[in-house]
């Protein structure tokens, strides 16, 4: 494994670094699942977060908002992009949608031998992407004592664009 897998349950899904622990997943809420493998030397990191239960309409649509903030940021991937124009293409989703003041971390990372090293995909980071990069955007809200939601990719930076390194379905399942 890259580093510890995150399994986050309920109001426990607020908790962005949150640790697997013995509680029961609820059996209604969010389940923020962030995992990755070390293959041939190189790590991978990826999160999905899915909902056991019905989906009240305020979740669907945070669910939708972080999408919708995920996407944006890697349609801003391309070499020569700097970090910090990438994190503000996620966070100006969310703060359309009011839900920038739950967004505490940075966008992304970069990942390689290491599971964190550089670039830093943050507010007012200026380094400039480059073709062959590989990095994470892994826009998420987080608000305490109700629930998290996160969705992260694994990115690898083009002359173009961007090619998604993991594949896994973004819509919301529910189970």
């Amino acid at each position: 494994m890259s580093f510890p897998t995150i399994v986050a349950a309920g109001p426990r899904s607020a908790l962005p670094h949150g640790e697997a622990s013995n509680a029961r997943i609820p059996r209604r809420g969010f389940v923020v699942l962030d995992f990755g493998v070390i293959l041939d030397g190189y790590c991978s990191d990826m999160t999905r977060t899915v909902h056991v239960g019905h989906v009240q309409r305020d979740e669907q649509a945070a669910y939708e908002a972080v999408l919708a903030a995920q996407e944006n940021a890697v349609a801003a991937v391309r070499a020569g992009v700097s970090c910090g124009d990438v994190d503000e293409a996620a966070r100006s989703v969310l703060r359309r949608e009011k839900l920038d003041r739950y967004f505490t971390h940075s966008t992304g990372h970069g990942v390689g031998i290491e599971i964190h090293e550089g670039p830093r995909i943050a507010a007012r980071q200026q380094q400039r992407l480059v073709p062959g990069m590989v990095i994470t955007i892994e826009p998420g809200i987080y608000i305490g004592g109700k629930f998290g939601i996160r969705i992260e990719d694994m990115v690898r930076v083009t002359e173009k664009g961007s090619e998604i390194m993991t594949p896994a379905t973004k819509a919301l399942i529910t189970l």
